[in-house]
């Protein structure tokens, strides 16, 4: 989908991937499902933990919807760090979720946060849906930079992706906000971090302050990993 014209694209440092393991095998007699065939119901279940979770930490956090660029840029990530073995906001070609977004929209804009966790499984035991989808929660919950990732109030959008190879998953969940920015901004800004999503909000306020604006322009587009 298409967006107003490009305004202020804030970012935080995407920080602390998480990677935890499994309960005890099955038995080989009743070998699960392929995993590979339950990415989407896992998807679904993890976007539907984190709304619940939202509103539990903040009653007032705008609902999330599920926006197909941010699933799409999701999924991209999720399948990229599967097919190279690797947990980090940057890819070994140096894509990130921001750059891969911005290449779908130029016309993006606005707050992008993302949340990446690894869980490994063994043939035996296979992926439970529920099971899975709760410890990525519960892992992410235990970090205070993906807590508060999650439940920043002004996100109204996401996208979940999640992807396996031999013997992990991977899960991507990217949040975004326009963050009610409408100013015209230079198209060629580009990509600037935030400690976290409560600076980038300062940072959106300042902006929309005319005298700091012509004194202090902003010129901030894309978002980009920080520290794992």
């Amino acid at each position: 989908m298409k967006y107003a014209a490009i305004v202020l694209l804030f970012s935080l440092p995407l920080m602390g991937c998480a990677d935890f393991g499994i309960g005890p095998q099955a038995s080989s007699q009743f070998l699960p499902p392929d995993p590979k065939t339950q990415m989407a119901a896992l998807e679904t279940r993890i976007a539907a933990l984190i709304e619940e979770q939202r509103l539990k930490i903040d009653p007032n956090a705008k609902p999330l919807a599920l926006d197909p660029e941010l699933v799409r840029v999701a999924r991209e990530r999720a399948t990229d760090m599967a097919e190279k073995n690797y947990l980090a906001h940057a890819a070994p070609n140096g894509d990130t979720s921001a750059t891969l977004l911005m290449a779908e929209d130029p016309k993006f804009q606005g707050l992008l946060g993302e949340n990446l966790a690894a869980q490994h499984y063994v043939k035996q035991s296979g992926v439970d849906v529920e099971q899975f989808a709760q410890r990525f929660l519960d892992e992410w919950l235990k970090s205070q930079p993906h807590r508060q990732n999650l439940a920043f109030a002004d996100y109204d959008r996401t996208g979940v992706g999640a992807a396996v190879n031999g013997d992990t998953v991977y899960v991507a969940q990217l949040f975004a906000s326009d963050m009610g920015i409408k100013a015209d901004r230079d198209p060629s800004s580009g990509v600037t971090e935030f400690s976290s999503a409560e600076a980038a909000r300062s940072a959106a306020d300042s902006a929309a302050n005319p005298a700091r604006a012509l004194a202090d322009p902003l010129r901030l587009r894309g978002a980009q990993g920080g520290p794992n």
